[in-house]
């Protein structure tokens, strides 16, 4: 239900809420908020002939539980408006053991409307800010600059999760009359670094400022990207990519800035990875809607990469439910190595095995696997961990044809470098992602070198399961670790680096893996 200062009550706010369609699932829109077309109801200050007038309305309304998804506010801005500014608050009752309390997102889609995928998004912060604003030459992060032009706009609020007594929230908006700020024309980073020409890049591809829920800027993350010894990074705030305009002053020749977005359904996160500058993705849909396939086209038109984030995690729709048919890679190690993780890295493993039941081949038929920080804020370590990828340029065309292609691995830090090969016996050869093709009773010397891992094990994971183990390596860290197989034996051979376990017989955390080698013709 809805009511704004000038209703008579709920009865009313109730008889005029609807239900209608954005392209995918339900919503609900509330009455609109109008105001008085450029008659101020309160000057900014006494000197109403110098100062921006301002108008204020506050609407309240209250959400049960099992509201839709998504629910739309109409506001008609009318001429005459230089800044829109909405703050909200909502109530957090104490809920029973085991059950969720309230939860509100929000954002802002001007006169261009909702349409699902349409180009009226202006902005998102979910649960982040308490308050934006958004006007022509400046917005709130997480919100896109420009003018606020007469039209219905929609303050769209997401009901992430309501408690068994409803969510009650109150939304007050402002508009500011006056001249327009002058519009910026948007600056974005290059997608060219200097590189040391075909090499091993480092990059962490999953990383939030203050343009969506975390809390550094762009400048302090860049500074850490390159502590961490990282070559690249790619931006990907939740739901928005408003912060595509405010990496160009932080890349250089040493630091590869890619742009995208994370986007962020109730049926899983997805990051779409080094997308065209300003593409918007939309996030407003779940499996059921069958919506995904076209939103993942859309990130490949735009030159990206479509990566799930942390599949298996635990949080309310971060667990991945769209399946796997229509993207690149899959992020397997998100942040600090965890339980889900280790679900996630056993699920893609029965993945390759399922792709060379069904006859894989060079570059298809199997998801390469990375891994990224997803980190927020301080103390969440950025480059922790780290996908190391073997590309012909710092570029991020080449950066994203060596992810795709799986030539890769992962590692908890800068200091965990490998080298992991396959050769039969007449010279034949293949890298990390590649093929060796050898006749099925040929064989097969798997090689692991491996530096900066401590007393961490060496395990050989094949279709079969692990089919290896070395001795722990030394304090120093390094070692040469080789097996031999045939390519009937093991249909593809991948390389784990583990720390000491902790709790026999589960194996210890990760300090690195990598993307298979496939044997056979």
């Amino acid at each position: 239900m809805c009511e704004d200062d000038h209703a008579t009550g709920t009865e009313n706010a109730l008889a005029r809420r609807a239900l209608f369609v954005t392209g995918a699932a339900a919503a609900l829109t509330l009455g609109s908020v109008t105001f008085s077309h450029g008659t101020p109801a309160e000057a900014a200050d006494g000197n109403a002939g110098t100062a921006d007038r301002t108008e204020t309305k506050t609407v309240r309304g209250t959400l049960p539980t099992g509201s839709p998804d998504f629910v739309y506010l109409p506001v008609e801005i009318p001429h005459g408006v230089r800044e829109l500014r909405v703050s909200y608050s909502y109530d957090r009752p104490t809920v029973p053991a085991g059950t969720a309390g309230n939860a509100l997102d929000i954002g802002v889609f001007d006169q261009r409307g909702t349409e699902l995928g349409g180009k009226g998004f202006r902005g998102w912060s979910g649960g982040a800010r308490t308050e934006f604003f958004v006007r022509a030459d400046d917005a709130t992060p997480g919100y896109i600059p420009g003018p606020v032009k007469a039209g219905t706009w929609h303050i769209a609020l997401g009901p992430y999760t309501v408690s068994p007594q409803g969510l009650s929230y109150e939304i007050t908006i402002t508009l500011t009359y006056g001249e327009p700020g002058e519009a910026v024309d948007p600056v974005y980073p290059p997608e060219r670094a200097k590189g040391r020409g075909r090499a091993w890049y480092r990059g962490d591809c999953h990383l939030h400022s203050w343009y969506s829920d975390g809390r550094r800027t762009p400048a302090e993350i860049a500074a850490l990207a390159r502590a961490a010894g990282l070559d690249f990074i790619n931006s990907s705030e939740h739901n928005t990519q408003s912060a595509h305009a405010h990496w160009a002053d932080h890349a250089g020749d040493d630091l590869l800035v890619m742009l995208g977005e994370e986007v962020t359904t109730r049926n899983g996160h997805v990051v779409a990875l080094g997308v065209d500058p300003g593409t918007f993705v939309d996030w407003r849909y779940r499996a059921r809607d069958n919506r995904f396939g076209k939103f993942a086209r859309q990130i490949r038109r735009a030159g990206g990469l479509v990566v799930p984030a942390h599949p298996h995690a635990t949080c309310v729709g971060c667990n991945w439910k769209f399946g796997f048919n229509d993207v690149d890679a899959v992020e397997v190690w998100n942040g600090a190595y965890s339980p889900e993780d280790e679900v996630a890295l056993a699920d893609w493993d029965g993945m390759l095995v399922a792709s060379v039941r069904e006859g894989a081949s060079d570059g298809q038929g199997w998801i390469p696997a990375m891994g990224n920080s997803d980190a927020h804020r301080d103390p969440d370590p950025v480059g922790v961990p780290q996908t190391v990828v073997l590309a012909d340029d710092l570029t991020r065309e080449a950066i994203q044809e060596g992810l795709r292609a799986g030539r890769s691995y992962v590692a908890e830090s800068k200091s965990i470098t490998l080298s992991f090969t396959a050769s039969g016996p007449k010279g034949e050869h293949a890298d990390i992602g590649g093929r060796l093709k050898v006749s099925k009773a040929a064989p097969v010397t798997v090689r692991l070198e491996v530096s900066g891992a401590p007393r961490c094990t060496v395990r050989f994971v094949t279709d079969q399961g692990v089919l290896f183990t070395s001795a722990v390596l030394p304090v120093a860290g390094a070692g040469v670790v080789e097996w031999r197989t045939t390519a009937q034996y093991a249909a593809y051979v991948r390389a784990e680096v583990r720390h000491e376990a902790v709790l026999a017989p589960l194996p210890g955390a990760l300090a690195a893996f990598t993307n298979p080698i496939f044997l056979g013709r």
